[in-house]
Parts: C-alpha cells; sequence; structure tokens
C-alpha cells in the first residue's frame, strides 16, 4: 500500500514537470511567430520612409492563392500602404463630384436645359426632321435600281399551218428556217416552201416516189441554198434565189438514207443510216473529204459548232460522239474527241450554245427522257435533267441563257428552261402528237414546231423583236390564224 501511494505521487510530479516544460516551449514558439509576423517593429520609422512603392517586392516561385506562404509577402509595402501611402494624395476637386452644384450648373448651361426639364422627355411629340442636303442633290447620287420585268410568254401559238403527210418518223429531220427568213418543210415526197416575209407558200421539188420520202431538208448559211436528204442515199442540192434551180446531186458516199445535215461553211456533213457521217465539200467534183466511223447504227442528229472547229453526233445507238476537224487530218488511232455513252435512248436533239462555245446540250429518246449538258473541250457531264418524256429537238434563246426543249410522249409539251439553274419558266401545248421537229427563226424570237398531228405551229416563246408590229385589220377574217399549205 505505501508502494502504491509512493508511485502515484512519482507520477503526478513528472506530469506537472512535462506540463511546465510544454508551456514553455509553446510559449517560445509564439514569440518567434510574432517576430515574423510584425518585422517593423523591430525598426525604425526612418527605414518605412526610404522605400518607394515602386519598389515592391517581386517574387516569381509557384505560389498557391488559398495557401498563404510569408515567406513571399511583402510588409514592408503593406505597411507604407496603410500608413504613408495615402497621406500626399489631395482631396478631390469639387468639379469631379458629378453630384456637385456647380458641376450640375455647368452640364446644364452647356446643354441648354432649363431649370426642372429633364433630357429625355415622353410629354411631346419629337421635331420633325429636316433633312440638311438637298433632295435633288441625293438623288442625283442614288438612282433607283431598275428592275427587269417579267417577260410575258403566250401559252398559245400565233400561227398555226396545215401540214399533211408529214412523215412522224423521229429519225428524220423535216424542218429548217434558213437566214433568208425562208422556212422548208418537207412532206412526203415534196419540200415546201414558207416566206415569213409576206407570207406566201411555195412548192420547191417533188421527188420520184422510187427515191422518196425525203428524208431531211437543211439551209446553207447564205440562205439561198438549201441541201436535201433522200431515202435513196442522194443529197440534192437546190438555189432558192429568184428562179428555182437544181445545182448538183452527191452521190456514192451513202448506201442507205441520208437523214441528217449540218452545213460548215462550204462543207455539208451527211449522217445516213449505214452509220457513216461524211464531210462533202459542194464546191469540187469529188466531194467527200472526210468520213467519221464511230457509230454502229443509224445517226439521226449532227450539229456544228458555232467557230465550225466541233461536230457533235447522235445515233440510234444511243451514243453521242464529239469530233474536231483538227484530229480528223492527223494520223490518230481515233477519230472522235469524245465518246460519250451516258443516254439510254437514241441521241436525236443536239444544240450548241450560243453565249458559251463549249457548251452542248443533247436529249434522248423515250428510253432515257434526259437533257445532258457537256463541256466539249473536258468531256465531263456538267448536268443531267430527267424531263419525264422522250426528248425530241432542242434550241438555245439567242438573247436569253435559256433553252427550250420539244418532247413526245406522253404530253407532247414545249419546256422552257432556265439555265443553268434548269426551272421551268413556261410550258407549252397545243400538239396532240409527239413534237419532232424544231427550227428558229433568223431574229431568233420565233419558233416552229412541226408534230405527227400534221400540224405546223409559230410560238413567240423567246420574246417579241423591238420593232413595231403592223396594224391589225378592222375586220378580221374568222380562222383567219389556221391555214393550208396546200
Amino acid at each position: 500500500m505505501l508502494i502504491s501511494s509512493s508511485f502515484f505521487l512519482f507520477n503526478y510530479r513528472f506530469l506537472c514537470f512535462a506540463g511546465l516544460v510544454s508551456c514553455f516551449f509553446c510559449l517560445c514558439l509564439y514569440l518567434s511567430l510574432g517576430f515574423v509576423m510584425y518585422p517593423r517593429l523591430m525598426c525604425s520609422s526612418t527605414d518605412i520612409q526610404t522605400r518607394s512603392p515602386l519598389q515592391r517586392k517581386n517574387s516569381r516561385e509557384n505560389l498557391d492563392r488559398f495557401i498563404p506562404n510569408r515567406s513571399a509577402m511583402d510588409m514592408d509595402y503593406a505597411h507604407y500602404m496603410l500608413t504613408e501611402g495615402r497621406k500626399g494624395k489631395e482631396k478631390p476637386a469639387v468639379w469631379s463630384s458629378p453630384s456637385s452644384e456647380p458641376y450640375q450648373k455647368l452640364l446644364a448651361d452647356t446643354f441648354n436645359i432649363t431649370a426642372g426639364r429633364r433630357i429625355l422627355a415622353f410629354k411631346n411629340k419629337p421635331p420633325a426632321f429636316v433633312n440638311p442636303i438637298p433632295q435633288e442633290l441625293f438623288s442625283s447620287f442614288h438612282q433607283p435600281k431598275i428592275v427587269k420585268r417579267r417577260r410575258y410568254i403566250p401559252q398559245s401559238p400565233e400561227r398555226t399551218l396545215d401540214a399533211p403527210e408529214l412523215v412522224d418518223d423521229f429519225y428524220l429531220n423535216l424542218l429548217d428556217w434558213g437566214s433568208s427568213n425562208v422556212l422548208a418543210i418537207a412532206l412526203g415526197d415534196t419540200v415546201y416552201l414558207w416566206d415569213a416575209s409576206n407570207r406566201s407558200t411555195s412548192e420547191l421539188v417533188t421527188v420520184n416516189s422510187e427515191d422518196g420520202p425525203v428524208a431531211s431538208i437543211s439551209w446553207a448559211p447564205d440562205g439561198c441554198h438549201i441541201a436535201i436528204g433522200l431515202s435513196n442515199s442522194d443529197i440534192q442540192i437546190w438555189d432558192c434565189n429568184s428562179n428555182l434551180r437544181h445545182v448538183r446531186t452527191l452521190r456514192g458516199g451513202h448506201q442507205l438514207r441520208v437523214n441528217s445535215l449540218a452545213w460548215n461553211n462550204h462543207v455539208l456533213t451527211t449522217g445516213g443510216m449505214d452509220a457513216k457521217i461524211i464531210n462533202n465539200d459542194v464546191r469540187v467534183r469529188e466531194h467527200v473529204v472526210e468520213t467519221y466511223r464511230g457509230h454502229h447504227q443509224e445517226v439521226c442528229g449532227l450539229k456544228w459548232s458555232v467557230s465550225g472547229q466541233q461536230l457533235a453526233s447522235g445515233g440510234n445507238d444511243n451514243l453521242l460522239f464529239i469530233w474536231d476537224r483538227s484530229m480528223t487530218s492527223s494520223n490518230s488511232p481515233t477519230q472522235w474527241l469524245h465518246r460519250f455513252e451516258n443516254h439510254r435512248a437514241a441521241v436525236k436533239a443536239l444544240a450548241w450554245c450560243p453565249f458559251q462555245s463549249s457548251l452542248l446540250a443533247s436529249g434522248g429518246g423515250g428510253g432515257d427522257m434526259c437533257i445532258k449538258f457537256w463541256n466539249s473541250h473536258t468531256g465531263s457531264c456538267l448536268n443531267s435533267v430527267n424531263t419525264g418524256s422522250q426528248v425530241c429537238a432542242l434550241l438555245w434563246n439567242k438573247h436569253e441563257s435559256e433553252l427550250l426543249s420539244s418532247h413526245g410522249f406522253t404530253e407532247n409539251q414545249l419546256i422552257l428552261w432556265k439555265y443553268p439553274s434548269m426551272v421551268k419558266m413556261s410550258k407549252l401545248t397545243g400538239h396532240t402528237s409527239r413534237v419532232l421537229f424544231m427550227t428558229q427563226s433568223p431574229n431568233g424570237y420565233t419558233v416552229a414546231t412541226a408534230a405527227g398531228d400534221e400540224t405546223l405551229r409559230f410560238w413567240n416563246v423567246f420574246g417579241d423583236p423591238e420593232v413595231a408590229k403592223p396594224a391589225s385589220k378592222a375586220n378580221p377574217e374568222p380562222f383567219a390564224h389556221v391555214s393550208r399549205i396546200r
């Protein structure tokens, strides 16, 4: 019992001694932290005045803004800003205070504001605006924009003529309008001329039944001579100037009917049912100068480009060729420049663009029904549009960026397209059978169409020429717009 009480007494004294030692160390630690926290207590006031605010210490240590690091603190700069930094600042001027009375008075005098009047008042209407610039001077600099009036497209033909015995054959070319304003049409074995200037009709020639019917006709660029392709493979050339005269007959080039013709100055290009394309120089006795071979079936479409350098040909073999005259004279392995197989039906409708020499439009038959646009330089297909019906003929507008197409089954219509968007501008109906043939007047405004319904119709689809029209008769004859060629 004595031993246990002395043991507890010893432990009590030891714990008291340890507590005193701990308190001593805590006091020393507190004093050391106090001297670090407030070093200015150990410095004189003269040291504070010698440092400028611009001499703030810079620390480039990577510090955390949420955990203070006293070694990075500039206590001298902080003490200076708290005690001496604000002594040099003067009292702000009375003019800088917006609430001061002198400031308000000066502001009112500057902006001419009377007492009790607000700057923004909603009670009275604003004064009328007076334009400091005269209206005459303003209008001279800003001219009103001229809006082009939309062209009116008549939906009915201007004139209708009866065309009996017109052969209803997709592969023939029986209508053409010459530069002398005379239209030629083949009806069976006979070729008729219709003069658009005086609206008179005359018969050019009637071929023998053994040589007919007429398969193709085409005016020469001079508007005086016309070529006639026959079913017996002959080509007749006629002079239609003052007296109708047979000039010559081209023989020996083809073995079957000649159903496509195209002039290039003095060279007459012919395409036949024997799949051959022949260039004939009409000035010389031996007229065959070049022969193009590429088609496997009947050639039904021929068109020379505006420059006369390239020839487009389409056939019943669904092929489209572009021939270049420079390649035909060279010893190249292939005579054609481009060969296209994109159409899925016979290619008869061909048209070179008058304002872009390398642009060619082609149309396919009933199994294709597409209009395709080609770049003759690169050989690329620029666009293809499905028309929904057989494409029989194509014509470009000479005055606007437009394309006219004639169609067969099922609507037998004409469609005017805006190029290059190919938006339908108008659809013209009236023919009751497929519109096989289409040609354009010399001035480019009137279009003539011939169809299997044995009618010839004239349309003002491309506008009216800018000339004064003759005055109409006071009492027009009934049904004057319908007449017969014979």
